[in-house]
């Protein structure tokens, strides 16, 4: 059963976060419409449509990116105004042990985790499909692919590559298409361009040479034009990586099993969403730990001093988290343990701190 300490302290918590939720996400709304005034103007959009479409889904998704950020500051801010009133001492000597006193912070945080949870796995995706495909259609510049060297096995033996692809125009850069034959290359088109036409479902290939390849050596084919069907759409050679936070966790996971079995090699950045979705609501316990561990003391400088230190492991946990994404789509880190590694070395960082805090 809740006391009235216990109360007193999840007000704060909670009233303290969603104040300042409110008040930032004020501030990144003027600042984004400030930014984009000139592109609103321009658009075919209504006030309404830009209103419902974009900055009502524009609001989840970054109330819930800042979340943990968030979170941290209303721990810091109202538990070191509790200790420079002496309430955490005062607290402490009445007999409430500091595992006692942690109890309310974290039925707070775990009602903010529990709602984030809900939210990155339920909500976000289709807030994220109506954000996204507002910004595709009025904001956002031409995707391209570049240096990526894109492979995709189309059918059993037919690989398609090319060496950079734009999906606005519908066109591939280098283009080849390679058959296989009982582990043997029996065939490849190659041109320096392919455009994919959306009315008929054909690739007209540009400047193209197809070679037969058999025991006698082949032959050699080459022209200007060539219209082809091939079962391949724009989709499967490239899009944007943010698409991936439309995508709910089943279809994420479909989307991963179907790029494997293409042979793509670009299935981390899917997995890293896909496992952050349950990691970024768990740090609410982290930052909620440390948080309470530095703020609880009474120091000189009181709250400016709390904040400061709080503010630079943000940035380290923030920056080891950088560094593990990288280390997962660059140098071959398994995704799951770059998105709980952080959570890992500073959730042991805030049992250290919960150790040393005053009792």
């Amino acid at each position: 059963m809740l006391r009235i300490f216990d109360r007193y302290i999840i007000r704060q918590f909670l009233g303290t976060f969603f104040f300042i939720l409110v008040l930032i996400m004020a501030i990144a709304v003027v600042f984004d419409i400030s930014e984009k005034t000139e592109d609103f103007a321009k658009m075919s959009a209504g006030v309404g449509e830009i209103v419902r479409e974009y900055y009502v889904n524009f609001v989840i998704y970054y109330a819930n990116f800042f979340s943990g950020l968030l979170i941290f500051l209303a721990v810091i801010l109202f538990t070191s105004r509790l200790a420079h009133r002496s309430e955490v001492i005062a607290a402490l000597s009445s007999g409430i042990s500091f595992p006692r006193l942690m109890w309310p912070y974290f039925l707070s945080a775990t009602f903010l985790m529990l709602l984030a949870l809900a939210a990155n796995h339920l909500v976000l995706p289709a807030a994220n499909k109506e954000r996204l495909a507002f910004e595709e259609e009025h904001i956002r510049v031409a995707f391209q692919v570049k240096g990526k060297n894109i492979h995709r096995e189309i059918a059993p033996g037919t690989i398609a590559y090319v060496e950079s692809f734009n999906a606005q125009k519908r066109t591939g850069y280098r283009f080849s298409l390679e058959q296989w034959t009982d582990g043997r290359l029996t065939r490849k088109l190659m041109s320096e361009r392919a455009v994919y036409d959306s009315l008929t479902g054909r690739w007209r290939v540009e400047d193209w040479t197809l070679q037969d390849i058999d025991s006698t050596g082949g032959r050699l084919r080459q022209g200007s034009v060539l219209d082809t069907l091939i079962p391949l759409v724009p989709k499967d050679l490239g899009q944007r990586n943010e698409n991936a936070m439309s995508m709910t966790t089943a279809e994420l996971d479909r989307f991963v099993a179907e790029e494997r079995m293409r042979g793509s090699d670009t299935t981390a950045f899917y997995l890293i969403e896909k496992h952050q979705r349950s990691s970024a609501p768990f740090a609410t316990y982290v930052f909620t730990l440390i948080g309470v561990s530095i703020s609880s003391r009474k120091v000189r400088g009181g709250t400016g001093v709390h904040l400061a230190l709080g503010v630079l492991l943000v940035l380290l946990y923030i920056f080891s988290s950088k560094i593990t994404t990288v280390a997962a789509t660059n140098a071959g880190l398994d995704p799951l343990i770059a998105v709980w590694l952080p959570n890992l070395i500073f959730g042991a960082v805030g049992v250290w701190l919960y150790r040393t805090a005053p009792k």
